[in-house]
């Protein structure tokens, strides 16, 4: 069995191919059947996201697996095969895992280290079980996969730094008030940067949400998503000193708020207000900066938490990049293992076939031998047969350690033309019954 992944993501194909090969949730269940269906495939997982499409199979062949997997997604797309193929990108058996390693790490996301992508192979996962579409293989894999995505966030860290202008923001926040549950914020600015930035927010416990823009409707529309409150320009200077922190990213060409316009609303405030500038051109005068309780930070602080932020990311990813090989190498020691046995087993079954087949086709034409030439002609028989058969399995035990042990195991299977029972009945046969958590 091989393991054959076949996809796209951003950085092979634009927007406008990879939204004709995604496929949403209702129609993974049609989209798993047609896969498995197909005969040389015994298991198949789709992960689909706004940023990749790739399918995952267990083939009896590899170039069977990949060709099933190509019509596939010709097929599912209504394109042919010649206007995607340059986009997508294949894998297959070591490859193939350790790409799926590096997904569920978020070491080949758009973001590095990003977290959404290791529920999304959850997801993935668990609603190719639910659909009966995963095999042995598949299970074991993608629940090592998810573990190994957990396993580089917690000893890595890879997660913890902010590497976007709005999480950043965010991460400013929290540096100067500790937490910022229960805080309020004033959104100058209706655009997608102060979208994110606002969703960073709330998501990380700021309670009061009061937003400002140009077009009161605009306004309106974005603080009705957060459970806040729009308020219109001529009603800021009420609603500033409430705030806490203010985050403005207008489209204005000249300085939205100044000095001598700010200090007089936070004379009589107690509390350190933080003021968060991430347009350019900039909205607020930097002399605002100089009022006593008022920390003002814009676009290039956080271009510089960003890049700091990234940087340490990548030392992150480097550290990741080591605990995926040795897990690797785990996952293919145990598939060799699930390869080897039952392939011994067979290769020593048909060898005893043969012996006993011929060795009583001769003992018929020596007729007239003493039980003790019969003996001895048996025994020859028995000692050619297993001198023969001695060095394949000492090096297939041998090679069943390394991460290529299953090829050699197929490649025996083949050479002695052996049929093997399924591996799925033996040992750490891996269900997809359990909770992945």
């Amino acid at each position: 069995m091989y393991i054959v992944v076949v996809g796209l993501n951003h950085k092979t194909a634009p927007v406008e191919v990879r939204e004709k090969l995604a496929f949403k949730q209702h129609e993974l269940p049609r989209a798993l059947n047609i896969l498995k269906d197909k005969n040389c495939i015994a298991g198949c997982v789709i992960l689909s996201t706004c940023n990749r499409t790739e399918v995952y199979v267990a083939a009896t062949e590899v170039e069977a697996g990949l060709g099933g997997i190509y019509d596939f997604l010709s097929k599912s797309c209504g394109l042919p095969l010649s206007e995607i193929r340059d986009y997508l990108y294949r894998y297959t058996l070591y490859d193939a895992v350790r790409h799926l390693f590096r997904v569920a790490s978020g070491l080949d996301s758009m973001i590095l280290g990003e977290t959404q992508i290791l529920g999304q192979v959850r997801q993935a996962y668990q609603w190719a079980c639910e659909h009966g579409a995963t095999n042995n293989i598949l299970n074991t894999l993608f629940q090592q996969a998810i573990s190994v995505g957990k396993k580089v966030r917690t000893a890595t860290k890879i997660d913890q730094n902010a590497v976007s202008v709005s999480y950043a923001a965010v991460e400013l926040a929290k540096k100067y008030f500790g937490k910022i549950n229960g805080r309020s914020v004033l959104i100058m600015g209706a655009g997608k940067m102060s979208e994110l930035t606002v969703r960073y927010l709330v998501a990380n416990g700021v309670s009061t949400v009061f937003v400002t823009n140009r077009s009161y409707e605009r306004a309106c529309t974005l603080a009705s998503e957060f459970g806040g409150k729009a308020v219109r320009l001529d009603e800021l200077k009420k609603y500033l000193p409430t705030a806490d922190i203010l985050i403005s990213c207008t489209a204005a060409s000249h300085y939205v708020l100044k000095k001598e316009d700010v200090e007089p609303l936070l004379s009589g405030r107690k509390e350190t207000m933080l003021f968060i500038d991430i347009a350019v051109p900039r909205d607020i005068d930097p002399e605002v900066g100089k009022i006593p309780g008022v920390i003002l930070h814009d676009i290039d602080d956080l271009h510089n938490v960003v890049d700091q932020n990234l940087e340490e990311r990548k030392n992150a990813a480097a550290m990741a990049e080591d605990i995926i090989e040795e897990e690797i190498d785990t996952f293919f020691k145990w598939l060799s293992s699930l390869f080897v046995v039952p392939t011994i087993i067979s290769l020593k079954e048909k060898a005893t076939q043969i012996k006993e087949m011929e060795l009583a086709q001769a003992l018929r034409r020596l007729s007239g031998l003493s039980e003790k030439e019969k003996n001895i002609v048996a025994s020859m028989a028995n000692s050619i047969v297993n001198q023969l058969i001695h060095d394949p399995i000492v090096n297939l035990k041998k090679y069943a350690s390394t991460h290529q042990g299953h090829l050699y195991t197929e490649i025996l299977q083949n050479l002695f033309n052996l049929e093997v029972k399924e591996e799925s009945s033996r040992l750490n046969d891996v269900t997809c019954c359990q909770k992945v958590k």
